[in-house]
């Protein structure tokens, strides 16, 4: 991992397809899913983010199928509570981090959208739903623990005599991360999870959103509170000039509906598709940011989530690899410490993202940790540039 503990993360799907043109190939393309997460693996990520929704394919096949064909990638798999029960989804994530020595992580989520919870028979309310993730959590985390059979009795599960034989490859168990920007996702993410997952808001936003989630590790008796990882969509150019030109371009053809097809099969929300807006928090904040102005902080772009009705996490990063590393590297400076980057061409960006961004962030996490090593007080950054070998 980067120093310092610094992680960086992509995300794969398995058909050719975007926000900004239509699928090309089969829902299910083997062949191109391997391509994209080794492009990942050769751009020096530390893990992809293998989503989940209603319309995709199921994560722990693709992750099983992307496994067998890298090296040392490690595999973020997103995983909805409520639809099998947590012995059982304990057991398969662990056998699969066995099979991977290691490589498995969790990314929990609650579900923002009650249409989309009920395609696959969950009729909870929203706070049910935090409800039932909280105990299920808890469950993973005993299950994943020890070797002693244990029963349940809980609002939403019970079973007796649990024998966990199927253990994670770790005894630390598999890590695992939480999405959510309400309070109640606050609430169980600040008590579970290891990392906690937050969309790309202002500085000040996410500052704030981060001083809740340890608030709410603290209210749970945490001695330490999760770590913290942010998402955005950077648009690099060789010139802010190119970079803007490109970010246009991309907003005219989010805006031209040439990728409807990727929301569809995603199942995210254009504007317009519910009466009263997004449902989830998350998204809402999303569009909120938007709603002020278009460009916050040193390089945050928002039209592209009021384009795409921020149905995930759609808020762009413009300008050169300078620019952008250093406006990641603001966001490392308030707490967080993994940034989850994808682009608006997939498959390319992540080739990019290898070659121009990441190498930047990480000479620059190395000099300031030389430079923390070796004098007492703080030292000026020499400025960032392409290339550099600090």
């Amino acid at each position: 991992m980067t120093p310092p503990d610094i992680e960086f993360i992509g995300m794969i799907g398995t058909q050719d397809s975007s926000e900004t043109r239509p699928a090309r190939g089969p829902l299910i393309d083997p062949a191109y899913t391997v391509r994209f997460a080794r492009a990942h693996e050769d751009a020096g990520f530390d893990r992809i983010l293998i989503g989940y929704s209603s319309g995709r394919p199921d994560g722990t096949q693709v992750a099983a199928h992307v496994a067998a064909r890298t090296e040392r990638l490690g595999l973020l798999i997103a995983h909805r509570p409520g639809f099998i029960a947590p012995t059982l989804a304990a057991r398969t994530f662990a056998t699969l981090d066995q099979f991977t020595e290691g490589r498995v992580a969790v990314h929990t989520i609650s579900g923002g959208n009650d249409t989309e919870q009920r395609r696959d028979g969950d009729y909870l309310s929203k706070d049910e739903r935090y409800e039932r993730t909280g105990e299920y959590l808890g469950i993973l985390r005993r299950a994943w623990s020890g070797t002693e059979p244990f029963s349940h009795s809980g609002t939403h599960y019970r079973f007796e005599d649990y024998a966990p034989a199927v253990l994670p490859h770790q005894e630390s168990g598999i890590p695992l991360y939480f999405g959510g920007s309400s309070e109640a996702a606050y609430r169980v993410g600040g008590a579970h999870a290891d990392v906690f997952a937050l969309w790309g808001e202002p500085l000040a936003e996410t500052a704030e959103q981060i001083a809740a989630v340890r608030a709410a590790a603290e209210a749970a008796g945490r001695a330490a509170p999760p770590r913290i990882s942010v998402s955005f969509r950077p648009i690099l150019g060789p010139t802010q000039e190119a970079a803007w030109e490109r970010a246009h371009r991309i907003l005219e053809t989010i805006e031209s509906g040439a990728g409807r097809p990727f929301f569809d099969q995603a199942r995210h929300h254009r504007p317009g598709t519910f009466a009263d807006g997004p449902q989830n928090a998350g998204s809402q904040r999303l569009l909120a940011a938007a709603a002020r102005k278009d460009l916050h902080d040193r390089a945050l772009w928002t039209p592209t989530a009021t384009a795409s009705g921020a149905g995930g996490n759609t808020t762009a990063l413009v300008g050169t690899p300078e620019t952008v590393a250093r406006a990641l590297l603001d966001y490392v400076d308030i707490g967080v410490t993994t940034l989850l980057i994808r682009g608006y061409d997939p498959l390319d960006d992540a080739i990019d993202y290898g070659r121009h961004l990441l190498p930047l962030v990480r000479q620059e996490l190395a000099h300031r940790a030389s430079a923390s090593a070796s004098a007492p007080a703080p030292t000026s950054a020499a400025p960032l540039t392409a290339g550099s070998t600090r």
